[in-house]
Formats: structure tokens, sequence, C-alpha cells
């Protein structure tokens, strides 16, 4: 049996809980990408980008490669690939639920 760990399984998800975040994820989730093409794709700030992409080269869910003057940012592994799926896969259950739910603490 696994022994739960709480403060690190919220720091986990914390990496999760952000809509910027979410988009770099499903950017970089079949390929790595460089700064510059994950900030072209989801259309965002680059500074803003890469304090989400230390974030979550933080909580371990991405790594980055050096190669000469880029670094690539891709998923850590398939573990990481296949969660993004079963989140979706949950959504889809539970979709009509979190659109009507008056309990989001924020």
């Amino acid at each position: 049996m696994l022994t739960v760990d709480y403060e690190s399984k919220v720091q986990l998800l914390h990496g999760f809980s952000n809509k910027t975040r979410i988009q770099i994820l499903e950017c970089i989730k079949d390929d790595e990408k460089t700064v510059s093409q994950i900030v072209e794709a989801i259309q965002g700030n680059q500074s803003n980008i890469s304090q989400h992409l230390a974030c979550l080269k933080g909580c371990g869910i991405i790594t980055g490669r050096q190669e000469g003057k880029y670094v690539y940012y891709g998923l850590r592994n398939q573990r990481v690939r296949d969660l993004l799926t079963m989140i979706d896969v949950v959504l889809v259950d539970v979709e009509s639920d979190i659109a009507t739910c008056e309990n989001h603490i924020e």
C-alpha cells in the first residue's frame, strides 16, 4: 500500500490547476517545444509562459533539454501523458456537475 504524502500530492496537483499550465501541457503532450513555439501555439506572453514552465518543471511534471541555445520542454514521461488523458476522460463524466457547482473555492 502506498503511503500518502498529502503535501506532495497538493504540490503535484497545483501544476495542473491553472489554465495556462494546462494549455502548455496540452501543447507539449505529443512532442517537445521551445518557449517560443509554446508562446506562439497558445498565444501567450513569454515572461508568463516561462514562469509557468518553471512551476511545471519544479513540480517534476515536465523536463527541459538544452540543445544549442534552445531549451526544449516535454512531458516527464508517459505516466504524465496518461494522466492528462485520464483527466479528459473523467471530465466527460463530471462536466455537467462542474458547470453547475456553486461550491468552487478559489
